[in-house]
């Protein structure tokens, strides 16, 4: 597969969405946030530093395979509301 220029400059567009902030949280705890490049979000708490920043890289790490899950789940909310529509099951469904 040939990558162009505009392939490589997307990318590096992409991930610079992606963000995170690792802070000590009392005294056992350090609470991760990060974002991806697809602009999911997500918080947790780890026992060690070392835990949050392996959090980090796996969230980033695993971003395309949550967009697949998100993009499906979504298109079969999109059919399960059509076939409500073609079974004159009109009441709104969100």
């Amino acid at each position: 597969m040939k990558v162009g220029l505009l392939d490589v400059v997307n990318k590096i567009k992409n991930m610079n969405k992606r963000k995170y902030n690792i802070t000590k949280d009392g005294d056992n705890f350090f609470k991760v946030e990060v974002s991806d490049e697809h602009g999911f979000n997500t918080t947790v708490y780890e026992r060690n530093i070392l835990d949050a920043s392996k959090y980090v890289i796996d969230w980033w790490e695993t971003a395309n395979e949550r967009k697949d899950t998100n993009d499906i789940m979504a298109k079969a909310i999109l059919e399960c509301k059509e076939i409500d529509k073609n079974n004159n099951n009109l009441r709104e469904i969100l």
